[in-house]
């Protein structure tokens, strides 16, 4: 990050409860929130066709300009995990939309998806992914912290341990763990 851009979005948080500065906040971060948006639509395959990342962003951009009415963040680490929570809400809601039992990709099959024919162990169906992203969204806060970090924000290890001021084993290790959640959590699902 930026120190000019923290610097400015951190005097920015600390007058929001005596002044209205969301739309400035949410303008100065805009084109990182955008890139945000971009990566996060890529893991929700299947969206990605009926959405575009502007649409995400602005419906995202919403309900991050209605929490930050009721939710003040201290710093840049807070905002940016807040508006992670609510691009990753407005994709799930996309999700459940384009796809449950009246969505338009419900009966709608494309060959050669992201990840089809890899044997991986990442989610290989709309609902498996769903289930992923909502599974994150039930992790501890420091481990969901961390892996907003790494896997939706594309931080190295090092680089997330840098954000959040805390050792590299400390980021690891919650790495680590979040992972160990998350497997166990969709291994125990049924629908799975």
């Amino acid at each position: 990050m930026e120190i000019g851009h923290t610097t400015q979005l951190q005097n920015w948080l600390s007058v929001l409860e005596k002044d209205d500065v969301r739309g400035e906040i949410i303008e100065h971060t805009g084109e990182r929130l955008r890139g945000l948006a971009r990566k996060m639509l890529g893991g929700f395959p299947g969206v990605h066709r009926w959405e575009e990342t502007d649409d995400v962003l602005q419906n995202a951009l919403i309900r991050l300009h209605r929490s930050l009415a009721e939710v003040k963040p201290q710093s840049a680490r807070q905002f940016y995990g807040l508006a992670t929570t609510q691009i990753r809400r407005e994709l799930l809601d996309l999700v459940r939309s384009r796809f449950g039992p009246e969505g338009i990709g419900k009966n709608h099959h494309t060959d050669g998806g992201v990840a089809a024919g890899l044997a991986t162990d990442e989610p290989q169906s709309i609902e498996d992914w769903t289930a992923f992203h909502e599974e994150v969204e039930k992790l501890p806060e420091n481990e969901q912290e961390v892996f907003g970090l790494i896997w939706y924000g594309g931080l190295h290890q090092a680089d997330a341990a840098k954000v959040l001021g805390i050792s590299l084993a400390t980021i690891k290790r919650r790495w680590q763990a979040a992972r160990l959640h998350l497997h166990e959590a969709l291994a125990d699902d049924p629908a799975s």
